[in-house]
């Protein structure tokens, strides 16, 4: 069977992920719920599939012909999308596949005060999305045969989602919470691993992708900041901050995430393997 990948809700990760797979002769159909991202994804080489769609004809060819699946989808209060709709489908055909890639989030580890977390963390959410995301990921590993990588993606940022623009506007604001870090990752990064498990798969494995460098939010908007050489904004303080309860939400874990599977298991070596690093080839590559 040649390489076809069938990515289940084709964002801006999976994207990544096809501007590295493209040009080895990779076949991808991403799927999408607009007709105007279906054209966008036709103008990147990408075989579009409208999902949900009227029937599941065009969807059950597209598993069919897979050798791989990637499933970026979230999930919500009832589960997950792509198993809601399709499971039968893929469990049926398990044992075709090669890999299967399931995008969670480091969410699912809950709270730890800042401390470290790695893959063997046990997960306990403390958010209702993280929640959703550990249902997620135990619901994946239930279909039989699936040759199932779970990969638990820090904040990504990159070319489009960076943190310059509301620099530029002067929208930017630095909200402190004492103790508070977050880990991240560049799209790249996640593009780089996701394309190293392929070429090694381990099923049951799960992979943590972020950075080497867990920081204060606020740090890295006053580095971009610096980079423009604009102000730094204004310290604001989390208790007196107005935001919005999803904004809020993102405020209520700290952790540091250890990625040395990536390293140890993949081979991988981080293109940005911190904040800065990131922030610079953005700017320089004017990417708001």
């Amino acid at each position: 069977m040649a390489h076809t990948i069938l990515s289940f809700g084709h964002g801006y990760s999976a994207q990544a992920l096809s501007r590295t797979l493209l040009p080895q002769g990779w076949q991808i159909t991403g799927t999408t719920r607009s007709e105007v991202k279906a054209e966008a994804l036709a103008d990147q080489g990408v075989a579009p599939l409208i999902f949900p769609g009227d029937g599941d004809g065009d969807v059950a060819d597209a598993i069919a012909q897979a050798s791989h699946l990637l499933i970026s989808a979230g999930p919500d209060a009832s589960g997950d999308p792509v198993l809601n709709a399709v499971g039968d489908m893929i469990s049926a055909r398990a044992r075709q596949f090669e890999w299967v890639g399931y995008l969670s989030t480091t969410g699912v580890y809950g709270d730890h005060q800042g401390a470290w977390v790695d893959e063997n963390t046990p997960l306990t959410p403390s958010t209702r999305r993280g929640q959703w995301r550990k249902d997620a990921e135990e619901a994946w590993h239930a279909v039989p045969g699936l040759p199932l990588h779970i990969f638990r993606l820090a904040g990504i940022y990159g070319p489009g989602r960076g943190p310059f623009a509301k620099v530029r506007d002067g929208t930017a604001r630095r909200i402190v919470k004492t103790g508070q870090v977050f880990s991240r990752t560049h799209v790249e990064d996640i593009a780089q691993v996701l394309a190293a498990s392929i070429a090694q798969p381990a099923p049951g494995t799960a992979y943590n992708i972020c950075d080497d460098d867990p920081a204060p939010p606020q740090d890295v908007i006053a580095h971009a900041a610096e980079l423009l050489g604009a102000p730094v904004p204004p310290a604001i303080p989390f208790e007196t901050a107005e935001m919005t309860p999803m904004a809020r939400s993102f405020y209520a874990e700290s952790k540091r995430v250890r990625n040395d599977r990536i390293k140890d298991e993949l081979g991988v070596q981080l293109r940005f393997r911190t904040y800065r690093e990131g922030l610079a080839a953005l700017l320089a590559d004017d990417s708001p």
